[in-house]
């Protein structure tokens, strides 16, 4: 098969406007326009509002393609889109080929007879997204997400381009993936399913490809070549079936939990002798499903790899961007590498967003990280009128083939919290739309599943108890999102009053990094949380006094506007790390952890433990340890957890340590705990130490210690870990609010040498932050705890230049 990409050569511009300027393809409006300097940056200040309105213009691309004498040979000619955003017209020679009305699906027109040689002209217009909406809602009414504007659900475009709690109302448009003409003679490969089937020490691939405009009697050829070069090759059917059996296979594993051998597979059509088209792709050998099986807390909920159940832990993805034109691999990959040295091995695509890139999944398959993958339908009902169950469905189609290849690929998800919100009528306007939502997701998706991909597992929302309304958000089966924290001011503590199966959404929101503050500002009289501009990069509403209730639970008031942004982050990665380390420490009962959000799409703040500009906030220091393979954690008793009042007159509260070891390896651990009793300069008062044998895949605890004479204000618990000769863990624990403790000036200092910085502090120092001028450091540790001493941590990423030191001494 012939294929030209046509990625050079476009201009676009406003229909209303005569002039026309360079386009770049794949890209978008938006991005077009801000490079040649025709629009403000939507994310300076307010910008947002201007740039949205923008969207209620029509925009249309064009380009020349040039096609020689050979295209005369070709059986057939097909103009291919990749990606359109959204509502189109496109015309070939002026000859109108269809109308386009879904981002996330693929768009063919047949110009077999429509083209000359020499010049052919390609243009697509685009029309407002912001007039198709207003128009269908007052058709039809549904209704959804207060954050986004009314109408997004009847338009198959990312819905967060209309708002969210994190998102702006950036609605882009354009040709966001590649364009290609397609010649076809002989035939084309459509695609190719490839089922595996696993028994001990043989892996048998049962192919299915399936070939479109096939001129002939075709033939089939599979081969598959191992990571270590290995060559196998079997002959398909004439309807390319075929099976191949590999013996000893290199199995694919989860991060941390073994290696991610890929084997290449190359599918080749033949008519006549002559090769028609090609399918090369990468895959895993594994076996993947979700285990479900009745307990004694209810039913489990676990993914299931090669046999065995592991605890998924990771974060929620959403896009990357507002302005698509900015997506990029290199950009994805950072981002993904950031999870993979956060100890994550596995990462929730969130369902208002769209179907991410190739790249992403392969880079997924890469690095060991499953991925949760939602369709994408989020917070909304739906009007399935034959027309848009003709194009969801279409939808599924398209990118199932396109994904279900992929090792990584974990589950699929029918939608974001839909089963729990229509089943509390919330957003339901008429009884057709609980119908609705029936046959959208246990009926439509799993019969287009059952065809196109009956391997993978299935669950029809989240959260979900197996669907039907059952108790969508049942803490005993299924998935949760547990809220209290966050939304309903609940304190930390309250995690551990819970053991979900699997918990796939909880967070809590921190401010960004100050240079991620000053890309959307660099007004001093905006550098108040409560400013105008602060509060319009903030979408949750009220939020930044959340922050601020909760920080005075926890910390002194911080007189600097850059200590309150310090003081964020360390609530929201303790606020994690509460929940993350008792999920944990109940492993078997519950089965994951995956904490609401990975990353943001615009400087803003927001839930996310990296920000726009990549930089990491303490939340995903914190994760590198809570998600460490083996988890040394320590449940204490406390000021904190007993929520005691000190003017009542009976004042009292436990103070006690419960040591917790979970193994999240495939290996017995024998690990060594020390712990401490320790004043405010650091100095010894009590030492324990033990060994503990842990068994593969489980959580251990220990013994409780109490510790009736301890002094709350002055004292304090720290303890390590080790592993052999290698620490895994070391820690501390305090038993009042870290306001209320009295610390010692540490006096924290340090030195660089190489990729190496040294770190020194006199005393106690609780969440040591280590940043330089462009707080973009990635060091191998961060906001850790010194009980003096020096503590060494080696350069990741980034110039360690006008280095900074802080601690929670310094909050004040």
């Amino acid at each position: 098969m012939r294929k030209q990409e046509l990625e050079q050569g476009w201009r676009m511009r406003c229909v209303s406007e005569e002039n026309w300027q360079e386009a770049k393809v794949p890209g978008s409006v938006y991005t077009d326009l801000l490079r040649n300097g025709n629009m403000e940056d939507p994310y300076w200040k307010d910008n947002e509002d201007a740039v949205c309105s923008r969207m209620e213009q029509e925009y249309e691309y064009e380009c020349c393609v040039s096609m020689d004498a050979d295209w005369a040979r070709e059986e057939k000619i097909v103009l291919h889109f990749d990606g359109l955003d959204t509502v189109a017209s496109v015309f070939w020679n002026g000859m109108l080929l269809g109308n386009p009305y879904n981002m996330h699906r693929v768009w063919e027109y047949d110009v077999t007879g429509l083209w000359r040689e020499g010049e052919n002209r390609l243009r697509v217009l685009f029309y407002s997204p912001l007039a198709y909406i207003a128009d269908a809602y007052q058709k039809y009414g549904n209704i959804g997400n207060e954050d986004t504007y009314e109408g997004f659900m009847h338009l198959r475009k990312a819905h967060y381009m209309f708002g969210w709690d994190w998102g702006a109302h950036l609605p882009d448009a354009g040709i966001f993936r590649q364009v290609s003409l397609l010649g076809i003679s002989g035939g084309r490969i459509d695609s190719v399913y490839i089922r595996q089937h696993h028994t001990p020490g043989q892996v048998e691939l049962e192919f299915e490809a399936v070939a479109l405009e096939v001129y002939g009697k075709p033939t089939w050829q599979a081969e598959v070549i191992s990571p270590d070069g290995q060559t196998r090759n079997v002959s398909l059917s004439e309807t390319g079936k075929g099976t191949l059996s590999i013996c000893d296979p290199e199995l694919w594993w989860p991060n941390r939990l073994g290696e991610q051998p890929l084997y290449q597979v190359r599918v080749q059509l033949f008519l006549d002798g002559k090769q028609c088209d090609l399918w090369e792709r990468k895959i895993g050998l594994r076996s993947m499903t979700v285990k479900r099986e009745k307990d004694e807390w209810g039913e489990s909920f676990a993914h299931e790899v090669n046999g065995i159940c592991f605890f998924a832990m990771g974060a929620d993805y959403i896009p990357e961007e507002h302005l698509l034109g900015r997506r990029s691999k290199e950009r994805t990959r950072k981002l993904l590498m950031d999870c993979k040295e956060a100890n994550f091995n596995s990462i929730r695509v969130w369902g208002g967003g769209f179907y991410p890139d190739d790249w992403f999944f392969d880079l997924c398959d890469e690095l060991g990280l499953v991925v949760w993958q939602d369709f994408m339908f989020a917070c909304s009902v739906y009007e399935l009128t034959p027309e848009f169950e003709e194009n969801i469905r279409q939808e599924f189609i398209d990118n199932i083939k396109r994904i279900r290849h992929h090792a990584c690929l974990g589950l699929w998800c029918g939608n974001n919290e839909m089963e729990m919100f229509v089943d509390e009528r919330c957003w339901v306007t008429k009884p057709s739309e609980v119908r609705d939502y029936l046959f959208m997701y246990e009926r439509i998706i799993p019969e287009v599943l059952k065809i196109y991909d009956p391997q993978t597992f299935y669950w029809p929302a989240s959260p979900s108890s197996g669907g039907s309304f059952d108790n969508p958000n049942d803490p005993d089966r299924g998935d949760v999102h547990y809220w209290k924290v966050w939304h309903g001011s609940r304190p930390f503590s309250e995690y551990r009053k819970h053991y979900f199966r699997y918990i796939s959404e909880f967070g809590f929101q921190a401010f960004p990094a100050k240079r991620t503050i000053e890309s959307f500002t660099d007004d001093p009289d905006d550098w108040n949380i409560f400013s105008y501009i602060m509060e319009k990069h903030q979408r949750n509403y009220g939020a930044n006094g959340k922050i601020m209730n909760y920080m005075q639970q926890a910390y002194r008031y911080p007189s600097e506007f850059e200590t309150v942004l310090y003081a964020s982050q360390l609530l929201q990665a303790d606020g994690i790390r509460y929940g993350v380390e008792h999920f944990r420490r109940n492993r078997g009962r519950c089965m994951g952890a995956v904490y609401w959000q990975l990353n943001d799409c615009w400087p803003v703040i927001s839930w996310s433990s990296i920000d726009y500009h990549g930089r990491w906030k303490a939340l995903h220091y914190y994760a590198k340890r809570f998600f460490a393979p083996v988890l040394v954690s320590c449940e204490e008793e406390s000021w904190m957890t007993q929520e005691a009042n000190m003017n009542r007159q009976h004042f009292e509260f436990e103070k006690s340590v419960r040591f917790n070891i979970s193994n999240e390896t495939r290996e017995e651990k024998t690990i060594c705990l020390k712990w401490q009793v320790r004043n405010a300069k650091g100095e010894i008062a009590r030492t324990e130490q033990q060994d503990v044998l842990v068994p593969a895949l489980c959580a251990v605890w220990l013994e409780k210690e109490r510790l009736p004479q301890i002094d709350v204000f002055e004292e304090y618990v720290s303890f390590q870990a080790y592993d052999g000769e290698d620490l895994i863990a070391d820690q501390t624990v305090i038993f009042s609010y870290p306001k209320y403790f009295r610390y010692q000036n540490p006096h924290l200092t340090c030195e660089v040498d190489g990729e190496w910085i040294t770190v020194k502090a006199d005393a106690y120092a609780k969440s040591v932050e280590i940043q330089n001028e462009n707080e973009d450091l990635i060091l191998s540790d961060n906001y850790f705890d010194m009980n003096g001493g020096e503590k060494k941590v080696r350069i990741l990423d980034g110039e360690p230049k006008q280095i900074t030191l802080r601690s929670v001494y310094d909050i004040r």
